[in-house]
């Protein structure tokens, strides 16, 4: 179903999980069974997309070098599974009635991502917070989005600048926090 869900949104549907399960052919119940809700479909495509990301540590001691590292692995991934994360936002924004209130789609690896890349920062915690709030601007297909459909950017560029911006955020939380007096 992740399968065929993923393939309905890479050629501009929205697909419903009753749409995927004739596609997929399974049964609705046994969908339904699986998907309660059209966003848990879409979490489980999200997270399919995801792979490797979701699991990404990296040894290194700077977090100026685990960001360029989080931001290559992530936008590379984000360009292959352009179609899909691009269709996954869309749904996402669209009203739900299945269960109101529920923003969850999406939400919990950016941040949770973006820690692990400035935990060696040694930034307070007030102070690595804002910072995590700040790149989580410049992280993700939203980015992505707006540095390709606005600025004009590839899919390198739009890395590119995306890194570039996730810098200069540690070096200024870095200023503010008194620890980098450059």
């Amino acid at each position: 179903m992740i399968s065929t869900a993923s393939s309905m949104m890479r050629r501009g549907l929205s697909p419903s999980v009753s749409a995927v399960a004739e596609e997929a052919g399974v049964s609705r119940s046994t969908a339904y069974r699986y998907f309660p809700t059209l966003a848990d479909m879409l979490r489980a495509v999200v997270a399919e997309a995801l792979g490797p990301i979701l699991d990404w540590n990296d040894p290194a001691k700077e977090s100026e070098a685990r960001l360029a590292t989080l931001y290559d692995k992530t936008f590379a991934r984000l360009a292959e599974h352009e179609a899909t994360f691009r269709a996954a936002i869309r749904q996402s924004l669209e009203p739900s009635t299945e269960v109101p209130g529920d923003k969850t789609l999406g939400r919990g690896h950016r941040k949770a991502l973006l820690a692990r890349a400035v935990a060696t920062s040694g930034l307070p915690a007030r102070h690595s917070e804002r910072l995590i709030q700040a790149l989580s601007l410049t992280f993700g297909i939203e980015a992505m989005i707006v540095l390709k459909d606005i600025c004009g950017l590839d899919d390198r560029g739009a890395r590119d600048v995306a890194t570039w911006a996730a810098q200069a955020l540690l070096h200024a939380a870095r200023q503010d926090a008194g620890l980098d007096q450059s």
